[in-house]
């Protein structure tokens, strides 16, 4: 990682700005202009009037840009060198500068065209808009003092102009950008306002200098490049303003976005960006042969600010896709995010953002000396000691007695550290000798279809390889495929060998593996994340229900990368935190249709659920820990989806729903396990609706609306099972029903009223997402009903009645003793619960409250109605049983056992059987 980064001596004194050469001719040239640009930092107004002052002195446009643009260099060089401005005031007031230069320069290449051809046209006769689009760091607002701006010109639509000799549309932005190129781009005597690069439109600089947008489209989706899509993540339209704060330009961020963002983990982009960036280090290596001063580039050289900028455009680039919320232009905006998403460690982004910063103000001195476009330090020492001087490092005194003031020695420690971090994320996977790649492999990777590969294996696993070679899906991948797929099964081979991990789990991974053979994604990943594979193998070797669970959703084993993972419990606040700002980065991505969201509540759920399982497979968290955390994930999921789906219903007739969802069952009682039903019951209150059922009608579309959102089957698979049976009337009844109609049926007023099971179900039940006024409401119903005064015998009949329905529903095969319907099975605990709330609620309110049937079997012991010891012991073996019950699911085995097995535990609940019930 390196040392730590000692922030410089902001109380040293610092450098004057008139060491620069640049500095100094500007003063003596431009003396009379100097103060027309007002004091400060300059901003859109000032740069645009101080050009326009500059045109009313005599100057032409040309002129008058490059002087502006000569003026605002030499004022930042003041604030940065002499004022310690901040690097974000530098890099953002140089980008105002080539927007503003741009829209005026726009302008009037526009009315020049117009002149001389018409207004282009589209079939519709509106006038076709035309777009610069800025690049790199001008797109993303981080232009240093003396860099060239790359730019694409898009026009909107195909057309031609209006005027007495028509052009087409694309003859008349090519002339547009012809002339813009003289006004920006020209050197005359007055020097020039920007360096432009045209290089990164489609098709290079063998393409044409405009494309219209329609053309754009066809070559991201025909010839664009993987590492265009890293050119592309900083693109913006720069001008003209209006494209932008009209929203015309938004058709042409959608079709960027869905280019350079993918809607899965990308991780085969690692591949593409690795070989750019080799041979960006091969051609500063090039440069540097035989001449060693090339090799301090800050920009361009190992641990320089080209780095920093590939590891954040790799990680936005991966994750983007599903997490619109990471995106932004800005580097230092991007590592804080990365972090915040925890995809980076917060250290490690603290540490990048220095290191980036200060080479960033390195990069800024270089380049005021002689307003050169260039990052290599200088080796004259009066200029390396007042670079030094300039960033606080050490006043005159120490210059003397040191070299630039320690001002090498900083920066090899930055780039050290830059270089650790970017090797570690982007380590070469294609050798023996990169991190994380297999030992013992002998002379290197082997493609899956390998003999070689084969004879490596441990036997067990060759054998179940072995067919593969001839597995249609393995013969229809790529060679670089088949070589990442042996890289993955070698690996596997040598943590089987290692003791690592089981031959069990290995096979299990084999078996997983193989209907992803074409998704090339979860291959690449495990083959960039060897960690990943070594944790997925462990809990592959733990049980065998996650396997099932991977099977369906493939995507969650990202969620292994995150070293937090086995640190911390579900946090439903954080967790809908999280969902909401996702929300909002759709919405201001303009991707916020159903689709994206019904996705995003998937990807969401469903990782939550793989993180609380690793915990539980780890033995990190007990079942009721499981439970709660599932049950609270439930909760959280349906508050964001009743949130997000009543906007969008066409009928909504107030801004938020008077709606409750009432959950029953596993749910009710926080006792959800992995894959359960939902239970619930919809309720609603417009009171204050004249229409009541207009009321009715708009809440029976809700429910609609809801129950497809939670149940859809999507690309990125389901969510939850629905189960509504549980109101009122059950399936006969209507979908939603008013709290006063609830009330009156559970109370039994009138002829429609709740069966004495319903009451039952009703002991488990409670409020789990909607609106709080509903909660008391529901609430407030729940107890009534509960502590309603009941005939014992009766009661006791009718919870009978229904036990022996249940049972007959759920035959236990002889000689067998099932841990949940069996006499002496958890069904037979909680039906003594329900028996003693509904009993002996009115006189004990303890009972009233959804505690759980644990805390339910010890309140009603304090409460005197077991006798001493019989509901603490019922309590253990409720708890022991669910124990038992969970461990066979998770391994995939028989909840039935041998009656001896959970004797205690059977015995200890057919006691308190007999007490209730006698």
């Amino acid at each position: 990682m390196g040392s730590e980064l000692h922030a410089p001596d902001t109380s040293a004194p610092r450098a004057a700005a008139d060491h620069s050469r640049f500095v100094q001719r500007i003063r003596r040239r431009y003396a009379a202009e100097l103060p027309l640009l007002p004091p400060g930092l300059p901003d859109t107004a000032t740069i645009t009037a101080l050009v326009g002052q500059l045109q009313d002195g005599g100057r032409a446009l040309p002129s008058a840009l490059r002087v502006a643009r000569q003026l605002v260099v030499e004022r930042l060089a003041v604030l940065d060198v002499e004022q310690a401005a901040p690097l974000g005031d530098i890099t953002l007031a140089m980008t105002v500068l080539a927007e503003a230069t741009l829209e005026i320069a726009l302008a009037a290449a526009r009315a020049e065209a117009d002149d001389r051809f018409g207004a282009p046209r589209d079939a519709q006769g509106r006038v076709i808009d035309f777009w610069i689009i800025g690049m790199g760091k001008l797109g993303a607002r981080e232009l240093n003092v003396s860099s060239d701006i790359d730019l694409i010109y898009v026009y909107e639509d195909d057309g031609q102009t209006d005027g007495p000799q028509p052009v087409s549309a694309h003859e008349y932005f090519t002339q547009v950008a012809k002339r813009l190129y003289a006004l920006i781009g020209d050197t005359t005597d007055d020097g020039f306002v920007f360096r432009v690069d045209l290089a990164l439109r489609p098709n290079g600089n063998s393409g044409p200098p405009v494309v219209s947008m329609g053309m754009l489209e066809e070559y991201f989706q025909v010839q664009g490049r993987e590492w265009e899509r890293f050119a592309w993540l900083k693109s913006r339209v720069v001008a003209p303003r209006a494209a932008v704060t009209s929203g015309r330009a938004l058709p042409l961020r959608a079709l960027v976005s869905h280019f350079v963002y993918r809607r899965y983990l990308d991780y085969g982009i690692f591949e593409g960006l690795r070989q750019l960036h080799r041979k960006i280090r091969e051609e500063a290596q090039r440069r540097a042969a035989g001449r060693p001063e090339r090799a301090n580039d800050v920009k361009l050289s190992r641990g320089g600010i080209r780095e920093i900028e590939f590891i954040v455009q790799l990680l936005l680039v991966v994750r983007g896709g599903q997490f619109p919320e990471i995106r932004t232009r800005s580097t230092l905006k991007s590592l804080h995010k990365l972090a915040g998403r925890g995809l980076m460690k917060p250290e490690t982004a603290v540490k990048l953002d220095a290191a980036y910063v200060f080479l960033r103000q390195v990069e800024h001195r270089i380049q005021f000396l002689d307003d050169q476009q260039t990052h290599l330090l200088p080796t004259n020492d009066a200029d390396l000691d007042w670079i030094a001087r300039s960033l606080g490092l050490c006043d005159d005194a120490d210059a003397r007695v040191s070299q630039a003031c320690g001002l090498l020695d900083r920066l090899c420690e930055i780039r050290e550290l830059v270089a650790n971090e970017f090797d570690a994320l982007l380590h070469d996977s294609q050798g023996g000798g990169a991190r994380g790649a297999c030992k013992n492999c002998g002379p290197g990777p082997q493609a899956i279809d390998s003999e070689l590969l084969l004879e490596r294996l441990p036997p067990g696993l060759a054998a179940r390889i072995k067919p593969w070679r001839e597995h249609p899906r393995v013969l229809a991948l790529r060679e670089e495929s088949k070589l990442r797929l042996g890289r993955l099964v070698q690996r596997t081979g040598v943590c089987v060998d290692d003791g690592d991990c089981t031959e069990a789990a290995a096979l299990r991974f084999i078996d997983w593996l193989e209907p992803l053979l074409r998704r090339d994604s979860y291959l690449a990943l495990l083959a960039e994340r060897p960690e990943v594979l070594r944790r997925l193998l462990r809990l592959l070797g733990l049980a065998r229900w996650p396997m099932q669970y991977l099977m369906r959703h493939p995507g969650v084993i990202d969620e292994l990368s995150d070293e937090r993972l086995l640190h911390e419990r579900f946090n439903a606040a954080e967790y809908i935190a999280g969902l909401d700002d996702r929300h909002r980065a759709w919405q201001r991505a303009g991707e916020d249709n159903e689709d994206a969201l019904l996705d995003t509540l998937r990807h969401a759920h469903h990782a939550e659920v793989f993180r609380t399982l690793v915990r539980d497979v780890e033995g990190l968290i007990t079942v009721e820990q499981v439970a709660d955390d599932l049950s609270a994930l439930a909760d959280a999921t349906l508050d964001c989806t009743l949130r997000w789906a009543w906007p969008r219903l066409r009928q909504h007739h107030r801004p938020a729903p008077t709606f409750a969802v009432i959950a029953y069952g596993k749910l009710g009682g926080k006792e959800l396990g992995y894959g359960s039903d939902l239970d619930v019951v919809f309720l609603y209150d417009d009171a204050d609706e004249p229409d009541a059922d207009r009321a009715q009608e708009v809440y029976g579309h809700f429910v609609r609306k809801l129950i497809t959102w939670l149940t859809l089957r999507t690309a990125a698979g389901e969510l939850f099972d629905i189960d509504t049976a549980l109101r009122p009337n059950g399936n006969s009844g209507l979908l939603v029903t008013s709290i006063n109609s609830f009330e009156r049926y559970q109370v039994g007023r009138g002829g429609n009223t709740a069966w004495t099971w319903e009451h039952q179900a009703l002991t488990r039940a409670r409020f789990c997402a909607g609106s709080p006024v509903l909660a008391a409401r529901f609430d407030a119903v729940r107890r009534q009903v509960l502590a309603t005064p009941r005939d014992a015998a009766e009661l006791r009949r009718e919870v009978l009645e229904m036990r022996e329905k249940v049972r007959a529903a759920r035959p236990v095969k002889a000689g067998r003793y099932d841990v949940k319907h069996s006499a002496g099975g958890m069904m037979d605990a909680e039906f003594a619960v329900q028996y003693l709330v509904l009993a002996h609620g009115q006189r004990h309110p303890a009972l009233l409250d959804n505690a759980g049937n644990i805390a339910l079997l010890q309140r009603a012991e304090a409460a005197g109605l077991l006798s001493g010891g019989v509901g603490q012991a019922a309590a253990d073996a409720y708890r022991e049983l669910r124990r038992a019950q969970h461990a066979a699911r998770l391994d995939e085995r028989p909840t039935q056992v041998e009656p001896d097995q959970l004797a205690r535990e059977r015995d200890a609940i057919l006691v308190l059987w007999q007490a209730v019930f006698g």
